[in-house]
């Protein structure tokens, strides 16, 4: 591809003119619940908030490249519903885990469980986030002046658990796109000649009515109630309690009961599942709301999980809970395996040679290839022993991240610190990660407001693509599920200063942006 500069200073605006760009962002935030919830305490339910970190201006993104992410996620989708029932393979590429690493452990340990009890519900549900990051073709990055048109598309990682941002993400598209209607970015344009952001170049994003829909379909087919003491029918929203992202989560839940044919939907904290919900001789998962105590129990159709990705929750309590969930004729979003899939060594497995095509046709394999990075283990195997080698040399490690088997970010370790981390763990507990190639993203000029206040700086962007799926496990021998529906919901942009590893916008890292689709 031909080299095309793109300068991202819109403009060089007047203080004043940046004082009122600024409080139209706060304003927005505030109408439109871009906030996270401050919680000072467990026990009172408080209304006090802080805004989400976002940028001031869209940053901007190869529309082809975006284009290409939207398309490859159906195929995606369908590799990762296949991955979910097909047990024996997913065991082979995370058994080594189970000695090393307690989620795992009990993840497997709830399935074997439940297979044990009889698997009861064939359907599964899926709302899915495939992240992405521009990768310069000569590899420099950081510091590298290279063009985003002489980027490629590469994976950073797959989510098939409690996928959050989705929210927020919708809300900032909206935001960008009010600004640029309202002429807020136009401001001394014309005295400096900067290029005017065109609305068609800021995509929409539909991430709150494509999750909702997706599992208001998932309820519709579960049908009516199907035991006689419960009249009604709900989707259980499973949460973390004191949580400070109700914002992204909430919309969701107020979608289905606003539906022309509204799905009613429950909340309910993960450390509370045995107390409020108990399972009839048949598996039906019953809610008992604990404000409603003289009505019936309500009959649970769709369980949303959006707790229970932390080794921690997995205590007794929380083990039995989830094995209650798992073990009903509730529709799983997600199943058990569906979770174990987003594990890193699944991801680091599927970069093998020939893998994809156990899941996929060649043609889908390849398309899904083009867009991993290099991955490898960190086993006793003639790859994981070259990548201990890598790993544990000071120079060699400056182009990788060392990532465990763990969701939520923050948890991942960075070039030169991988070596004195890796000495102060057993190497017993090495096989538990796996060392990614550092992908390389051209650094771009914008203006973040986060937690640590307004600043210009050199940026970088991760584009995530939701979608939603649901399907049905089959047990003929070419392993392929039936995929029920197949959607694309929307997409996350976050954006982040280029010195700063971490990604995540709710634990104050980044920013939630819009990308500006530029042609090549």
């Amino acid at each position: 591809m031909t080299s095309k500069p793109i300068d991202t200073r819109y403009f060089e605006p007047s203080e004043d003119q940046m004082i009122n760009l600024l409080a139209q962002i706060k304003d927005w935030q505030i109408n439109h619940g871009l906030l996270l919830k401050l919680i000072q305490s467990e026990e009172e339910h408080s209304v006090l908030s802080y805004p989400v970190g976002v940028s001031v201006f869209p940053t901007p993104f190869p529309r082809t490249l975006f284009n290409r992410a939207i398309n490859l996620q159906k195929i995606y989708n369908e590799l990762y519903c296949v991955i979910a029932e097909d047990e024996d393979w997913l065991y082979s590429v995370t058994e080594d885990l189970i000695a090393v690493e307690p989620l795992a452990r009990a993840l497997w340990g709830i399935y074997h469980e439940t297979q044990k009890a009889g698997i009861v519900q064939e359907i599964s549900a899926g709302i899915f986030r495939s992240d992405y990051m521009l990768h310069l073709n000569d590899g420099n990055g950081a510091e590298s002046s290279g063009s985003i048109f002489e980027t490629t598309l590469k994976q950073v990682e797959f989510n098939a658990f409690s996928c959050a941002g989705g929210g927020h993400a919708n809300r900032v598209a909206d935001m960008h796109r009010y600004l640029t209607r309202t002429g807020a970015y136009e401001l001394g344009q014309e005295q400096y000649g900067k290029e005017r952001i065109d609305i068609g170049s800021l995509p929409k994003s539909n991430n709150i009515e494509g999750i909702a829909s997706c599992l208001a379909t998932a309820h519709a087919i579960y049908g009516p109630p199907r035991t006689q003491s419960a009249q009604r029918m709900a989707v259980l929203f499973i949460v973390q309690p004191n949580n400070f992202n109700i914002a992204d989560e909430r919309p969701i839940e107020y979608a289905l009961w606003d539906r022309d044919e509204p799905v009613p939907a429950y909340r309910l904290n993960w450390g509370d599942i045995l107390r409020d919900t108990s399972l009839t001789e048949s598996r039906q998962l019953l809610f008992h709301p604990p404000w409603i105590k003289s009505q019936s129990p309500v009959e649970i159709s769709v369980v949303y999980m959006r707790a229970g990705y932390e080794a921690h929750e997995y205590d007794n309590i929380g083990y039995q809970a989830r094995l209650q969930l798992e073990k009903s004729t509730a529709i799983k979003c997600p199943s058990i395996l569906s979770h174990i899939s987003t594990f890193k060594k699944v991801q680091q497995a599927l970069t093998a040679h020939g893998t994809l095509e156990r899941f996929l046709f060649p043609e889908k394999a390849a398309a899904v290839r083009g867009t991993f990075i290099s991955l490898y283990p960190l086993d006793e195997t003639a790859a994981g022993l070259h990548a201990r080698q890598l790993a544990t040399d000071p120079k060699g490690s400056t182009g990788f991240i060392l990532k465990p088997s763990l969701e939520g970010g923050g948890h991942n370790v960075y070039g030169t610190e991988i070596p004195d981390f890796l000495s102060s763990v057993s190497q017993s507990e090495w096989s538990s990660y796996v060392l990614m190639e550092r992908i390389m993203p051209p650094t771009q000029q914008n203006v973040l407001m986060g937690p640590a206040g307004v600043a210009e700086g050199k940026v970088v962007s991760e584009l995530g693509i939701f979608s939603a799926c649901l399907w049905r496990r089959r047990t003929d021998s070419n392993r392929r599920c039936e995929i029920i529906e197949n959607s694309t919901a929307g997409w996350s942009f976050k954006t982040k200063y280029a010195e700063i590893d971490e990604m995540s916008v709710v634990k104050g890292y980044g920013c939630f942006d819009t990308p500006r689709l530029i042609e090549d």
